[in-house]
């Protein structure tokens, strides 16, 4: 079974939209800068083929696809890329909140929208939410979801994306990952270990 499954896309009530506003304030569009000196480390335990990052200071860690490299973009905590196809990519991003669970945030499919809505899509992009799910991961919840972004320029193209969003530590946490949709079966398998992989814990220890 796909770990995520498709649902229709439902229209906001005017509830959802009052609701907007409130959940915006908690995940601002522009989180802070990554640092000059890369605070997510290269772990030795990633599975074949994917290099681990581990974060001890925001207390979180992923697996990547080998070949990627560490960028510094503005308003994200870390990415990786693919310096050939500069749509594939893998991002975490961080804000503070005052929720103990990403499930005080409405279900899979209230987050997906607002994310969608207010923070994962740029002006010039369409996106539409594909699909959503959520686990259970050590006791904490987190919820997936599977994206379609379109640029709106003369130059389109459509990027498949997939995010998790979860909360700890007193953050809000999405990682965010993707490819051209034209590569989306060749890259699927290996984003959705991405996606898998992402993990928060209170305290790392070693």
């Amino acid at each position: 079974m796909s770990m995520l499954q498709s649902r229709p896309t439902l229209t906001a009530s005017n509830a959802q939209q009052l609701k907007a506003a409130a959940f915006k304030q908690q995940l601002p569009r522009a989180v802070r800068s990554c640092p000059q000196v890369p605070r997510c480390q290269a772990a030795p335990e990633g599975p074949p083929g994917f290099n681990a990052a581990k974060d001890t200071q925001d207390s979180y860690q992923f697996v990547y696809p080998f070949g990627w490299q560490e960028v510094s973009v503005d308003g994200t905590d870390v990415v990786y890329k693919d310096i050939i196809e500069p749509l594939e990519s893998a991002s975490v991003t961080i804000s503070k909140t005052d929720k103990a669970s990403v499930t005080e945030f409405g279900n899979p499919l209230e987050v997906a929208q607002q994310l969608t809505n207010e923070v994962l899509t740029p002006r010039s992009q369409q996106a539409k939410v594909l699909g959503v799910n959520k686990r259970e991961i050590d006791g904490r919840t987190n919820h997936f979801m599977s994206l379609s972004l379109q640029t709106k320029a003369k130059h389109r193209y459509i990027r498949h994306a997939l995010a998790v969003v979860t909360v700890g530590n007193g953050k809000f946490y999405t990682l965010t990952t993707g490819s051209n949709e034209n590569r989306w079966s060749k890259m699927k398998e290996r984003l959705v270990e991405v996606v898998k992989s992402f993990q928060v814990s209170e305290r790392f220890t070693g």
